[in-house]
């Protein structure tokens, strides 16, 4: 009789008891997980012509978006070094800029005549002309100007990480180009060439992945962060300096806002602030980055820019068993910041496949306390990470189980993302994923402001 007692009292207390309810959806779509190898060096040849300028990319040239810098290459001589534009339809009126010229050695590489020119006082929301070369290596391009900042301004960024090189590259690349919610510019959330995991750090995969993102990235403003696979430090074969391929080849303008390093800086685009942060540089107390980041927070005017983004390589919330709690030490130092000032959206990379969390924090941890699981927090970002560009590793298909209590939404699966800003109020993110040589929008969601219309999206 007692058993019997004992088993009712069980399914009482089952009863009685809240059900512990974990996270979100698991994509049952699967794909082949293994790693892809690279493109040939052939399949990115450079363009005709004497010397003519190659690997041509542009972002974003000062604060507000009246700045752009132009980039590209010369293979064989340092001129010419002219940037010639004028407003569509006002070819009568062309200016000119001159840029400088660098270049680097690494190992047994020696790169071609590296040349950055930035554009100044540019008119907002702007088609412009431009022309690089001379000759029969003349090569012609444009951009449009953001609108100009302002709370209620429409703006469409493309999301994409961890891009490599390979036909699933080219996939996330030619599905983004094709995207009719076209992206305006595209948050790029490190991990470019992936140089680094050919012998010797191969340099001519930086050339080559130049001349791929060009068909994007000469048109318009890719806002660069960088992952581990630029760092490329080798002291085996004498490379003791970190990040030299990057920051020669990709400039950012890191100093109009305070910074001391192109690897963290911000900017305004129309109505979002976006603030970049290097996973690899130090960032504990004291350190330049810390500091940095501090007095950053509190100069952010969500009236003017209400929507504040945060883009780092590896990610806080990861439910991935790739990767798992790398950035755990970041965001033990930087989180509390980032929910005290109510930032909408991290954007992360690193890991090999999608995830959307709900907002949720883990910040009242003190190691005298038990207070160490995430919990809900509407003051919390979204956490995204985004690392499905195609790379040249393959899929990171171990996911946890069961699925955390943070995780939305997740899938191993290569893709980009499109984040549309209708307001101050509201925005809307759509990830698409590669599927079968297809574009397939799989997971979406609504996001509200976190300092204009506080409200729980999932309510």
């Amino acid at each position: 009789m007692w058993h019997v007692i004992v088993a009712l009292l069980l399914l009482l207390l089952l009863v009685l008891l809240p059900p512990h309810i974990h996270g979100g959806t698991t994509s049952s779509f699967m794909r082949n997980g293994y790693a892809t190898d690279p493109l040939p060096l052939e399949a990115f040849p450079p363009p005709p012509g004497d010397n003519a300028p190659e690997q041509v990319h542009i972002t974003q040239g000062d604060m507000v978006g009246r700045g752009m810098i132009i980039s590209w290459v010369t293979p064989l001589l340092r001129h010419p070094n002219v940037v010639w534009y004028w407003k569509h339809g006002h070819d009568h009126e062309v200016h000119r800029v001159h840029s400088t010229v660098t270049s680097y050695r690494y190992y047994n590489y020696t790169s071609g005549y590296l040349h950055h020119a930035t554009i100044k006082g540019l008119e907002y929301d702007t088609k412009y002309t431009y022309i690089l070369g001379k000759g029969n290596s003349t090569r012609r391009f444009w951009f449009t100007t953001p609108p100009k900042v302002g709370p209620d301004v429409p703006y469409t960024f493309g999301v994409i990480g961890d891009l490599g090189q390979t036909p699933d590259s080219n996939q996330t690349l030619e599905h983004y180009l094709a995207n009719p919610k076209k992206g305006q510019a595209v948050i790029l959330a490190g991990d470019l060439s992936y140089a680094d995991d050919h012998p010797n750090h191969d340099q001519r995969r930086w050339d080559t992945y130049g001349r791929f993102v060009e068909k994007s990235a000469a048109y318009q403003p890719w806002i660069w962060a960088a992952g581990n696979h630029e760092i490329d430090f080798d002291v085996d074969i004498g490379e003791y300096t970190p990040f030299k391929p990057y920051k020669k080849r990709y400039h950012v303008p890191y100093r109009v806002s305070g910074s001391t390093s192109p690897l963290w800086y911000s900017i305004k685009r129309a109505s979002a602030y976006i603030i970049v942060l290097s996973s690899y540089s130090a960032y504990g107390k004291y350190t330049p980055q810390y500091q940095w980041l501090q007095q950053e927070l509190p100069k952010v005017n969500r009236a003017e820019t209400p929507w504040l983004i945060v883009i780092v390589h590896s990610p806080w919330y990861n439910s991935n068993g790739y990767h798992y709690m790398e950035g755990e030490s970041m965001r033990v130092m930087f989180e509390s910041w980032l929910v005290e000032y109510k930032v909408d959206i991290v954007f992360a990379g690193h890991v090999h496949s999608y995830e959307r969390s709900y907002r949720y924090s883990n910040v009242k941890y003190n190691i005298t306390n038990e207070a160490c699981a995430p919990v809900k927090d509407q003051s919390a970002p979204v956490y995204i990470t985004i690392g499905d560009g195609g790379n040249m590793e393959g899929i990171a298909d171990h996911f946890i189980v069961p699925q955390p209590d943070y995780s939305a939404f997740r899938e191993a699966s290569f893709g980009h993302g499109i984040l549309e800003i209708k307001n101050r109020t509201h925005a809307q993110w759509t990830w698409t994923r590669n599927q079968n040589n297809a574009a397939v929008p799989s997971d979406s969601a609504w996001f509200y402001n976190r300092y204009w219309y506080p409200v729980d999206e999932s309510s």
